[in-house]
């Protein structure tokens, strides 16, 4: 396979070579799949539906949401897929068109938690000038640069890509089309220039990272300032889910791309990428519902309404 151009399909990583194995991998994953296709779906309703919950916090929830079923959709589909009909294949537009969804939704998921950040940072620190600064405008705006910015980092992570001469195989050691593992297949040292814009992004990344984490350092200085307990509680409860949710994504994937390359194996980084890409669309609704009572009566009105309609 002398280049690129002569690819017409790739083959990924099988998560096991007997069918009873195979079907118990599609039942695991379209469980998963599911699951967070309910209580996605369930939040992006009760926000749309539930004029009590048409506030920034929650408008970005909602995003957030979708973003959580593009990423999962964009990951386990194919996988599912192979496993049901006993292939490996994926077309290499079909890569490419994963390469690009699987960048621009986890990048904009990432920057619109920052976005989130702020917000919270807002409501807590500067409450006075919370309806200028989170205005309607201000919130579709910077929604839309979280989108946007996404956008952008996926057109440039795909186009260098999949333009680089691959040499070294059409097998992908991962579930789904990651651009690491494509890279390995690269017999170019024009490969650097894809390594430059990771390091770029993970520069920006880091970024981010710094910001969410001064904000929450003002937050709790604001709320451990909060005489009454109830009103520590209620700031606590608007907080807590958005933490554990940035700490549930940075932490895998950064365990993802940082971790040793002495701990790294075919079945380690399966696993991994389980983790950053699968399970944190399936745990963030749960994580945002757990403690916060605007959104668990939200939703227990739409169950109730759900309900009656089908009797």
């Amino acid at each position: 396979m002398s280049n690129s151009s002569s690819l017409n399909e790739f083959l990924l990583l099988a998560f096991a070579d007997t069918r009873e194995l195979q079907l118990l991998h599609f039942s695991l994953f379209l469980g998963i799949y599911l699951a967070a296709l309910l209580g996605n779906g369930l939040i992006i309703t009760a926000v749309a539906c539930d004029h009590h919950l048409h506030t920034p916090m929650y408008f970005f929830l909602l995003n957030l949401s979708v973003l959580d079923l593009g990423t999962i959709s964009t990951t386990v589909h194919k996988s599912m897929a192979n496993s049901l009909w006993d292939t490996r294949a994926i077309s290499y537009s079909g890569c490419a068109a994963q390469v690009f969804s699987f960048f621009f939704l986890i990048s904009a998921e990432y920057y619109l938690l920052t976005v989130m950040a702020y917000d919270r940072y807002v409501a807590i620190c500067r409450p006075l000038h919370y309806g200028t600064l989170m205005g309607t405008r201000a919130c579709v705006r910077m929604a839309a640069a979280a989108w946007a910015s996404g956008v952008l980092k996926a057109v440039l992570h795909t186009g260098n890509t999949f333009s680089l001469p691959l040499c070294q195989g059409n097998t992908v050691d991962q579930f789904f089309c990651e651009v690491p593992q494509i890279l390995k297949l690269s017999c170019s040292d024009s490969y650097l220039t894809e390594v430059g814009l990771i390091v770029v992004g993970a520069c920006l990344g880091f970024g981010c990272f710094v910001f969410i984490v001064l904000s929450y350092v003002q937050i709790f200085t604001a709320v451990l300032r909060i005489p009454s307990e109830q009103g520590r509680h209620k700031a606590f409860s608007m907080c807590l889910p958005h933490l554990a949710v940035v700490c549930l994504f940075v932490t895998t994937g950064l365990f993802a791309y940082l971790r040793p390359a002495s701990i790294s194996s075919p079945a380690l980084n399966l696993v991994v990428a389980v983790l950053y890409a699968v399970v944190p669309p399936a745990m963030n609704p749960v994580i945002y519902s757990m403690r916060n009572k605007e959104l668990k009566e939200a939703l227990k009105k739409l169950v109730q309404l759900l309900l009656v309609q089908q009797q």
